[in-house]
Formats: C-alpha cells, sequence, structure tokens
C-alpha cells in the first residue's frame, strides 16, 4: 500500500475506544463500496484499493468531524472522488497520450463498427472526470442527484447536466444499446 497522501492531515487519532469501534464498523461497511468507486473513477484497478485505504485513513484522522456529520458516507464519497481526482492529475502524461491515440481515430464513419467497439470501462475512461463520476454515482451506484451531488461537492443541476452529457458521450462511443443498457433503460 502507499504511504499516506498530504490529504491526511498530521495529527493524533481519535484517542476513544467508541470511536476507533465505530470508525472500524464504518471501515467493514464502506471499505468495497469506495475501492469500487475508486476503481471506476480512475479505471485502474490496482490503485483502488490503494486509494480507498488512504481516504480511510483521511476519515480516521478525522473522524470526530466525520462521524458528526449528517451524511459521513457521501463525504466518504466525495474523499475518494477527490483523491481520484488528484491521481488522474498526476497521470497527466498517460492521459495525454491515451487522448492522442483517441483523437486519431475520429476519421472513422458515423455508423457502428463491430470491429472498434469497446468497453463499457474503456468508455468511462474517454470521459472527462466530472461526467464519470456523475454516470459512475447515479447508474453504477445508483444514487439520487441529490447524493451525488453531496458526494461531489457540486449543485443538482451540474448533476443533472454532467450525467447526461455523459450518457449522450456514452451513447456515441458505445451505440443507443448500449449506454441504455448501463443507465437501466434497455431492461
Amino acid at each position: 500500500m502507499n504511504t499516506p497522501r498530504s490529504a491526511a492531515p498530521a495529527g493524533p487519532a481519535p484517542a476513544t475506544g467508541d470511536a476507533s469501534a465505530e470508525f472500524h464498523a464504518f471501515f467493514e461497511r464502506h471499505h468495497a463500496e469506495l475501492a469500487r468507486l475508486a476503481h471506476l473513477l480512475t479505471g485502474e484497478a490496482d490503485a483502488a484499493d490503494d486509494l480507498a485505504a488512504d481516504a480511510l485513513l483521511a476519515l480516521w484522522h478525522r473522524w470526530d468531524r466525520v462521524r458528526g456529520a449528517e451524511h459521513p458516507v457521501a463525504y466518504a464519497r466525495g474523499v475518494v472522488a477527490n483523491m481520484a481526482r488528484g491521481r488522474i492529475r498526476s497521470t497527466v502524461r498517460e492521459r495525454r497520450r491515451i487522448a492522442l491515440f483517441w483523437s486519431q481515430r475520429s476519421e472513422r464513419t458515423d455508423g457502428p463498427d463491430v470491429a472498434a467497439v469497446v468497453d463499457v470501462r474503456q468508455a468511462l475512461e474517454r470521459l472527462p472526470f466530472r461526467k464519470r463520476a456523475c454516470v459512475v454515482l447515479r447508474h453504477a451506484f445508483d444514487l439520487s442527484e441529490r447524493d451525488t451531488a453531496l458526494a461531489l461537492g457540486i449543485s443538482v443541476g451540474t448533476v443533472k447536466s454532467q450525467t447526461s452529457r455523459g450518457m449522450a458521450e456514452l451513447q456515441r462511443h458505445l451505440g443507443t444499446g448500449a449506454a441504455d443498457d448501463l443507465s437501466g433503460r434497455g431492461k
């Protein structure tokens, strides 16, 4: 596992046994979900557990505030989203090479090309971070617009527009049927 990132402030963790037990229960309930969120946001399975662990470490250092929050899970999702964004920014060179590769494929026709179909994860990786986060939280995690807005620290209107635009881009990349399957409309 990576060493803690600067997002976790230095300082002692809460010392009470109740806080420790409460955090342990929170960790057990939400670690897998947070790792899955990190994986879907970054597209990096290897980094997902590290990001989730780093986020939970940051939460532990702030546990006295987090546990009193109205929506501690939304706060945790926001921490994961911010750390995922930081990881993405730290790998800009790699992303630029991928973007360059995909930009060279723009000569293809508008019709479906079965040989060029990409899977959902690859299509999600092509979306800008905010659109990807909105689509993932709304459709993969089945969060409401309000809960998605809370997790990402943005307005409900932004969630609506980014989700709509993200789904439209996925439809362009995957075809209408595949995007409908992702959103649950194709069932």
